[in-house]
């Protein structure tokens, strides 16, 4: 670039600097100072307008950017975390930075064993805004978009990408045993282009639509139940759907409250729910009605269940955190 373009580009940036200084209207002449306002400890308010304290069997640990959501690696004995390095406002896609996502690997006590694990680099990697997760088979499935990527389980590798072209922001995401993915596309009730979607993606990657629109009401949290079943959990109600594999709904249980995210099917057929926007966890045992285990966890979104310790663990999104709630003893 030569010295007169240099020149140049500094005079305009000087000009456009003055004429942008020249347009900030004046501050209130009067305008007094706001009084300093420290933090509050965490809450959630929840779906009767109250606030409620975190509950004192929930524990906390940070060191995360915008974690939704997290599985489960047993034989690791870690928690594997999806992490997003620029959070989007919704509906605003454009405002990511590009291929900047990446997977943190968690300690059961909630400590730090590798913050990134997938990302360190972006060697072969794209990875942009990761939301929902499973592992099935020795393979971690994660929601990016209109995409599905899958990693080797045992050291991070990127494998195959499923696009399901006419999904707008996959979220949750439940895995069979074969390998059929099954990916929500919460959708907005009032965009039609935007729709309330379960999309099936086969093992191959050939993708249709599983259900669509009612019973469903902007569905978020996916997982697959004892007998291979689709169980989905609801933004805009508290029903918590089963399906079966030909999208037959067979069943509706109820939440606690609704705004659901987070779902953990047992094995037992035990279901565990949690409400991102009112910050309770629901439990629901077999033939029973649905009982609150914690509250007052902001942000409470696509949990996951680890299987040696026996407990929940629950990213909260902008709190760049992990909540982890003890289930007791077996």
């Amino acid at each position: 670039m030569t010295t007169r373009t240099l020149a140049s580009l500094a005079l305009l940036g000087a000009c456009i600097s003055g004429a942008a200084q020249a347009q900030q209207p004046a501050p209130a002449a009067n305008a007094a100072p706001k009084p300093f306002a420290a933090g509050t400890p965490l809450s959630a308010t929840n779906e009767k307008g109250v606030v409620m304290p975190m509950s004192k069997n929930v524990k906390v640990y940070g060191s995360f950017h915008f974690s939704e959501s997290c599985t489960f690696d047993p034989d690791k004995n870690l928690i594997v975390a999806m992490n997003a390095a620029n959070p989007r406002d919704a509906g605003s896609p454009p405002a990511l930075t590009p291929n900047d996502g990446f997977v943190s690997l968690i300690n059961p006590d909630g400590s730090v064993h590798t913050s990134k694990w997938i990302g360190a680099t972006r060697d072969g990697l794209t990875l942009v805004h990761p939301l929902g997760s499973a592992v099935q088979g020795g393979t971690l499935y994660v929601n990016d978009g209109n995409m599905i990527r899958t990693f080797d389980l045992k050291n991070g590798t990127p494998k195959q990408a499923f696009e399901v072209k006419e999904a707008l922001n996959l979220n949750g995401i439940g895995v069979a045993s074969d390998g059929t993915m099954y990916a929500s596309n919460t959708g907005n009730a009032t965009d039609p282009t935007n729709k309330q979607r379960i999309y099936k993606v086969t093992a191959s990657g050939q993708s249709s639509v599983f259900v669509e629109g009612p019973p469903l009401n902007l569905p978020n949290g996916v997982a697959i139940d004892p007998q291979g079943n689709v169980v989905v959990v609801n933004i805009g109600s508290n029903d918590v759907q089963t399906f079966d594999k030909a999208g037959k709904l067979i069943k509706t249980e109820h939440a606690a409250e609704a705004g659901n995210d987070g779902l953990v099917v047992l094995p037992d057929g035990t279901k565990y729910v949690s409400s991102v926007r009112f910050g309770s966890v629901s439990k629901i045992a077999p033939g029973k009605e649905a009982e609150v285990i914690a509250t007052g966890i902001p942000s409470a979104a696509s949990m996951c269940y680890d299987s040696k310790q026996n407990q929940l663990v629950i990213p909260m999104n902008p709190n760049n955190a992990l909540a982890f709630i003890p289930l007791g003893r077996r």
